[in-house]
Formats: C-alpha cells, sequence, structure tokens
C-alpha cells in the first residue's frame, strides 16, 4: 500500500496558486477541491491528504510532524525560523516584504516605533542596519499603524503597491523577495524519502519548465 503523504496548506492565494501546480505535476486532486470547506481533504487518488491552516501555522505543523510536507511563503518562514528543511522554491504567490511609512515622515529618529506581523524579521533588519527600534506586533491592517500615529513606519508584504498608495504610505526600503516554498519534516523525509523526493523532482520540473517557458 502507497504511503499517502499529509500537507499542510495555508488558506488564500497560496492555495489557489498550489492546487493549480499540483494538478500540472499530475496530481488528481478532485474538481472540487477549492470550494471545500474541510479543514482536512483526503485525495487518495493522489496518494495526499491535506490540512488547510492559517499561513504562518503551516511551518509549526510541519516541524511538530502532524503534516510531512507544506507550502509556506518564504515570509512566513524568515519569521517563524522553524525546523524544518525548506526544499524547493515553488516560484509561486511572488511578492516582497519592505519598511513604508507617510511621505516625508521623521525618518532620523531614535528608537522608532515600527509596526509589523513580521516581529522577527523587523528587529533583525533594523538591527542589521544599526538602528534601535521598538517593534509593535499587529495581526492586520497594518498600513493605520502610521496613520493613526502608534507606528512611525510598517514592515508588511507589498505585492502591487497599491494598498500602500491607497493609503497615503510610500515605500522606503526592500527588505527581502518573498515566494512560496516547499517544506518537509526532517523525520518525514528519512521515513518517506522515496514518495517525498518523487514529489519535489515532479514540482520542480514543472517550476524549472515554466521559467525555461518566462
Amino acid at each position: 500500500m502507497n504511503t499517502v503523504l499529509t500537507m499542510a496548506m495555508p488558506k488564500g492565494r497560496i492555495f489557489e496558486e498550489a492546487v493549480d501546480l499540483l494538478r500540472q505535476a499530475g496530481y488528481p486532486l478532485p474538481p472540487e477541491f477549492e470550494e471545500s470547506r474541510k479543514l482536512i481533504i483526503d485525495a487518495p487518488e493522489a496518494g495526499l491528504r491535506f490540512i488547510l491552516a492559517k499561513p504562518m501555522d503551516v511551518p509549526t505543523y510541519v516541524e511538530h510532524g502532524v503534516a510531512d510536507i507544506g507550502i509556506a511563503g518564504k515570509d512566513v518562514m524568515l519569521e517563524e525560523e522553524r525546523d524544518v528543511y525548506e526544499v524547493l522554491d515553488l516560484k509561486i504567490s511572488a511578492c516582497y516584504l519592505a519598511v513604508a511609512g507617510l511621505p516625508g515622515g521623521n525618518y532620523q529618529k531614535v528608537a522608532p516605533k515600527i509596526a509589523s506581523k513580521y516581529p522577527n524579521v523587523a528587529s533583525h533588519y533594523f538591527r542589521e542596519q544599526g538602528q534601535q527600534v521598538e517593534v509593535i506586533k499587529l495581526n492586520g491592517s497594518i498600513e493605520l499603524a502610521p496613520l493613526i500615529g502608534l507606528a512611525d513606519r510598517i514592515v508588511d508584504i507589498v505585492s502591487t503597491g497599491r494598498t500602500l498608495k491607497e493609503n497615503g504610505l510610500v515605500e522606503l526600503e526592500k527588505i527581502a523577495d518573498i515566494t512560496s516554498r516547499l517544506i518537509v519534516n526532517p523525520a518525514s523525509y528519512r521515513l518517506h524519502a522515496m514518495r517525498i523526493n518523487e514529489l519535489v523532482e515532479r514540482m520542480r520540473k514543472l517550476v524549472e519548465n515554466k521559467g525555461d517557458v518566462q
């Protein structure tokens, strides 16, 4: 009997792009897969079981072994620093992490306040710049922080820049490019190396071929 691999998947945009990628790689996922409201979905023909989770939780599930593999944004990987193998850049859901603030702001201020849903990334970045900051963790609507005086700057994901512009903010510094990554639990990799390597290679060939076409 073939081993069923459990894959943790983030809800939202990454999920939709990842499902499309899996189908293109030859994994038969049911047509109604994206419309299901279940949090655990079995796809026996593909030899896969899916756990649908919040993006920040995916590396946690993989690290603790309740999922053998997972798909997570590089932003989450940088923030969470979990003990998992990052085996493949899927090159989907591309965006980047950036520092933003109000135009004409006082950016020479001593110990400025930085709002972000990525407090570890923000702290590390400004520490590398030799700047002492106070980081305020927020879970959503990060752009609001400078507008109401909660923070001097923000660290957040930027895709098109439209949200920043609509809220009167400007991008100040780019921190890192972000794409989604395929991650693996170390113990699962030892136990199911053949199955996992097969999945990785099928995905790798697809990603590389897409790159050649572009």
